[in-house]
């Protein structure tokens, strides 16, 4: 889904907004990973341009472990959020590719999923063949749900996304998401529709994604909006504004489709929905 929002920082220790250089040296030191976390998370938020920041959120990447359930915020929940914050530092952080690129092989399927979309903001074309190869096996292999809960094998709707952000339409990449717009989970079907109208720009995509506007459940009808407003596509005005869903998310659909067709024809109509959801 578009737009995912970071997940809770918490607070700094004395619960008062930090400054970039106690983010850096938070992220320097590794005996408190809670610190090292907010750190992480802080230096993306704020978009840092320090020339320390991708080095160190690089160093944070590649500290992960073993999963230790009893030690708190462990390595790998900084990794995850050094791998987040690596993707909204884009262009400057292109030098982590690499290793953004090496957490794609990682078991921990959270470290994968937050690299996807780092990739996919940088738009490593790098990252195509091995997100590919991870989605080969389809919808009953990578998308199907793990033994051990409800997550998949893969985290499919990140890796899907990942495509159509980096926005390389070649036959094998359309021919790897396709089958997913027929999983059986709405999120999942919502995340190849969207990619494949961004590389496509086939409308009988964006179809597939109307249609979810419309989803009994509202947490799939916002994930179509977010979508709907990452392609661009103009043509959403309509069902995106009568779409059962909270201003807000349609404001940021709204948004995304200014952004992302700019110069395109229907700029004043949409401005002027925008203006009537405030």
């Amino acid at each position: 889904m578009a737009g995912n929002a970071d997940p809770d920082a918490g607070n700094s220790t004395a619960g008062e907004p930090i400054t970039e250089a106690e983010a850096l040296r938070r992220l320097l030191q590794s005996e408190d990973h809670s610190q090292q976390y907010y750190g992480a998370w802080w230096l993306g938020r704020m978009r840092s341009q320090h020339p320390e920041a991708v080095p160190l959120l690089c160093r944070a990447l590649n500290q992960r472990r073993p999963r230790n359930p009893g030690a708190g915020v462990e390595e790998n929940a900084v990794a995850r959020n050094a791998a987040r914050a690596l993707g909204k530092l884009a262009p400057a952080a292109r030098a982590a590719i690499p290793d953004l690129l090496a957490c794609l092989e990682d078991p921990d399927d959270g470290l994968r999923e937050a690299a996807a979309r780092a990739l996919g903001e940088l738009k490593a074309t790098e990252a195509i063949a091995p997100i590919c190869a991870r989605l080969a096996s389809g919808p009953e292999r990578a998308g199907g749900q793990r033994a051990d809960g409800p997550r998949l094998q893969e985290p499919c709707e990140a890796l899907l996304e990942a495509l159509g952000d980096i926005g390389l339409a070649t036959p094998e990449v359309l021919a790897v998401v396709e089958p997913f717009t027929g999983h059986g989970r709405p999120l999942i079907r919502s995340a190849a529709a969207r990619t494949l109208l961004q590389l496509s720009g086939e409308a009988r995509w964006s179809e597939l994604l109307i249609e979810l506007l419309e989803h009994p459940q509202l947490l799939v009808r916002r994930a179509a909006l977010m979508d709907l407003g990452a392609t661009g596509w103009r043509p959403a005005l309509e069902p995106i504004s009568r779409t059962l869903a909270e201003n807000s998310f349609k404001l940021m659909a709204l948004r995304g489709l200014v952004e992302k067709g700019q110069g395109e024809p229907g700029e004043a109509a949409l401005l002027a929905c925008m203006d009537s959801l405030l």
